[in-house]
């Protein structure tokens, strides 16, 4: 049951992320006049698996800025009684953005993150096969680093999703 409810959770998460109201929308809204970095604004890459940025370089093909969507953690709280699963699953989005320069990096990451934070915003209420997202989320930014082009940072969100499942 672990599997289906990570599984299904993540399919979810990333069919919000990609849809036609998804993160590339809405980073085009954010930055129609001041895009991150100067360059482009589109987010290349969303995935579904939970793997470090150095061992996805190493093994793929990765093209910034990439978002990795992931299930974190599973807990079954049992609060609606005679339900299999009644609880929480503690979702992640990476978001993970490299290029040459150290200038303008942290900027651009920010931007990205925003663009996630509005698809979770717009994206509140049910989520059908006993999923409910209520909102709330938290956001992580980790340092710059070697990496990627040259620098990489990473930024993370997590939030829950309310699941109940016989």
């Amino acid at each position: 049951m672990a599997a289906t409810i990570s599984s299904l959770s993540t399919a979810k998460t990333v069919q919000r992320l990609t849809g036609t109201t998804g993160a590339n929308a809405m980073l085009a809204t954010l930055t129609a006049n001041n895009p991150p970095g100067g360059a482009a604004a589109a987010i290349y890459q969303i995935t579904a698996q939970n793997v470090a940025a150095d061992l996805a370089e190493r093994s793929t093909t990765v093209r910034y800025p990439a978002l990795n969507v992931y299930c974190e953690k599973i807990v079954n709280d049992l609060t609606e009684k005679f339900q299999t699963f009644s609880g929480r699953v503690v979702m992640a989005i990476e978001i993970r953005h490299s290029q040459d320069g150290i200038e303008g990096l942290e900027s651009a990451v920010e931007g990205y993150v925003d663009a996630v934070m509005q698809v979770l915003d717009a994206n509140r209420g049910d989520w059908s096969d006993g999923m409910y997202y209520a909102g709330g989320y938290q956001v992580s930014f980790g340092p710059v680093k070697h990496g990627g082009k040259n620098f990489i940072q990473i930024a993370k969100v997590s939030f829950e999703i309310v699941v109940g499942v016989n």
